[in-house]
């Protein structure tokens, strides 16, 4: 049990120092490039939050499991936009007028 707490702190070290060298990285790439930061963290940070979905569903796919590639793209599309736009909202509350509400509210 030690070890496998011993392991998650490490892990989360870790995780926290990768992190922040990747956004260190992709800023430096950026001014090397003259290319605006807000476009290499779109391109290169996207794709760097997205490379585990890539792996799953490349490993399910060449396995023959084509339904796991596909629901895992779907789901953790979904998920993201679900929990980044819910914490925001929680922050700070997005005012949406009365008259959207209702038009789009059936839909959603």
């Amino acid at each position: 049990m030690l070890i496998a707490i011993i392991a998650v702190i490490v892990g989360l070290i870790l995780l926290i120092w990768s992190a922040d060298w990747f956004v260190e990285g992709s800023a430096a790439t950026a001014g090397y490039l003259g290319v605006p930061p807000l476009l290499i963290g779109m391109v290169i940070i996207g794709f760097g939050t997205s490379a585990p979905e890539l792996v799953v569903s490349a490993l399910s796919a060449a396995q023959g499991n084509p339904g796991i590639a596909l629901g895992n793209a779907y789901g953790s599309n979904i998920a993201n936009i679900a929990l980044i736009l819910g914490i925001t909202a929680l922050i700070k509350p997005i005012a949406i007028e009365s008259g959207v509400l209702k038009k789009e509210l059936p839909i959603l």
